[in-house]
């Protein structure tokens, strides 16, 4: 097997990189409803499921890829036809995205920016990982040419909400500055806090960490206090004994149906954690079928997608005052 370099898989490419203040610009879509979907992760029977509750919203509506839509689908077909499924939607790309298209195949593995609180075997194992999908997706060059081309953020507003819409954090495509381990740290905390005023917008919505958080930021300077949506994972299970992804829901009307797992309401703006249920079997086998034990993913995922990781919802609802 290939030595990796040893930060394969931790480091933070400076290509990954942008400004907080990039973020303070005008919107480049306006709309009732938005749905972001990060980390779908080869799961193509959640993206039926996606698709189907996206065609019940009512009304100006958009749907927003943020990334890692690719990770387990290294089956050539299924590869393919993931792809062209979400690029006939936004999207943006994620370090998975990233790494796959790069041509020079850089020593970033997967590109994960993984912290220190990860283990060693789970960077490996996703540097290998890496390798097995962009062996797939070198049959496919057009397709590498459109995940090449697409942007790392973007900025929506939502009514006069104004939402930002990242893979990874407000500096970097791989950053985990928005995940709920980091968020529990004071001064961090500060940090985001700095982030939102640099971008000037309400809302941060991200993926990338695996885990979600809904996380609440209040600021003497807002009358409304900005919040960060982290949807955790749309293709994998995010909560203990419950197999469904999440997808972040930003919208004027409330969701109307018994998806919706937790949120909140700030300024008439209803923020839901939306269920993403696809049937656990039929997910499995094809999980199965391109990862059996003994494998990488197998290795990483396979507790998480029987079982579901030692999370629960309460877990991801959080409001800071300090």
């Amino acid at each position: 097997m290939q030595d990796d370099h040893p930060a394969a898989g931790r480091s933070c490419p400076l290509h990954y990189r942008y400004s907080p203040s990039s973020f303070a610009r005008p919107a480049e879509g306006h709309c009732e409803v938005l749905y972001v979907v990060g980390g779908l992760y080869g799961n193509e029977p959640a993206l039926d499921v996606l698709l189907s509750l996206f065609e019940r919203e009512q009304g100006p509506k958009r749907l927003v890829f943020n990334g890692d839509f690719n990770w387990f689908n290294t089956d050539p077909a299924l590869f393919q036809r993931l792809n062209e499924r979400v690029l006939a939607f936004d999207a943006l790309r994620g370090n998975v995205e990233t790494e796959l298209s790069d041509s020079a195949e850089s020593d970033n593995g997967c590109g994960c920016a993984y912290p220190d609180w990860v283990g060693e075997g789970v960077v490996q194992r996703s540097n290998n990982i890496m390798r097995s999908l962009r062996a797939t997706a070198s049959r496919f060059p057009a397709l590498m040419q459109r995940l090449a081309a697409l942007p790392m953020h973007r900025r929506v507003n939502v009514g006069d909400c104004r939402v930002a819409i990242v893979h990874g954090d407000a500096e970097s495509l791989a950053g985990w500055g928005f995940a709920q381990e980091h968020l529990q740290d004071p001064a961090h905390r500060h940090t985001a806090r700095r982030w939102f005023e640099a971008g000037q917008v309400d809302v941060f919505a991200s993926s990338h960490t695996c885990l979600p958080v809904f996380h609440t930021l209040p600021m003497p300077t807002r009358r409304v206090a900005p919040v960060v949506l982290n949807n955790g994972a749309a293709g994998m299970p995010n909560f203990r004994g419950d197999a469904a992804g999440l997808l972040t829901r930003i919208a004027l009307r409330p969701f109307d149906g018994p998806e919706r797992r937790f949120g909140l309401q700030r300024n008439g703006l209803h923020l839901d954690a939306i269920a993403i249920e696809p049937d656990p079997a039929t997910w499995r086998a094809q999980f199965l079928q391109q990862w059996p034990e003994g494998s990488d993913a197998h290795a990483s995922y396979w507790g998480r997608i029987a079982n579901g990781p030692a999370f629960e919802p309460a877990d991801a609802l959080i409001t800071s005052e300090d």
